[in-house]
């Protein structure tokens, strides 16, 4: 059956998408859209119009990411278990920095001086947008009385800066870290049991 006119191919995208986390990964966000079309099996026009532009292929590539992140915090029951919710949201976190996927972070940072503004946009879909959807999650468990949160912003910058510690810093440096899966949980487990000590009711 043909595709009605504007249809997005999904499997197109996601070759895309790919592609992107893949090149600019690998040689920065000054990697031209050719490469990357490339990497995709697809025409650099296809590219183009499905994106618009870089900084919006960019920004769908690092919103992606945020969803895959923040999904935990939108499943079934994540309102009812905060603590179950929080693990499985740190656990992404970890899995994400410790997997070697962190490349476009490393890149964003080493072209920031030359690209300010797609170096913002990085930064403003990515850390501040996650960070942003766990604290509306945390002020909805307060609100609903399952925990106590007097400034669900700050509180996510603790719970995030508990998960990642110096983990980032060592992935964003190409260090590392090596976890295995029963030292992700572990972790996982660890932040979320004590930042909901901290804020429960």
């Amino acid at each position: 059956m043909p595709r009605l006119a504007g249809q997005i191919d999904l499997a197109k995208t996601e070759a895309i998408l790919d592609a992107a986390a893949e090149v600019l990964g690998e040689r920065g966000l000054a990697a031209p859209m050719e490469a990357i079309a490339r990497r995709a099996g697809v025409s650099k026009q296809t590219v183009y119009n499905h994106y618009g532009c870089k900084a919006e292929l960019i920004r769908a590539l690092v919103d992606r990411r945020v969803a895959g992140i923040t999904a935990s915090l939108r499943e079934p029951g994540a309102q009812e278990h905060p603590e179950d919710a929080l693990r499985a949201y740190a656990r992404t976190v970890l899995k994400v920095v410790t997997s070697g996927n962190y490349g476009l972070m490393r890149v964003t940072i080493q072209s920031a001086g030359e690209m300010p503004d797609l170096a913002r946009a990085v930064f403003e879909a990515g850390p501040m947008r996650s960070r942003a959807q766990l604290a509306a999650f945390l002020e909805m468990e307060t609100r609903a009385g399952r925990m106590n949160v007097a400034d669900p912003l700050q509180a996510a910058e603790f719970f995030s800066g508990m998960v990642l510690g110096q983990r980032q810093t060592q992935a964003l440096m190409n260090l590392g870290p090596d976890l295995t899966d029963e030292e992700v949980e572990t972790l996982a487990a660890e932040a979320a049991r004590i930042f909901m000590r901290a804020y429960s009711v």
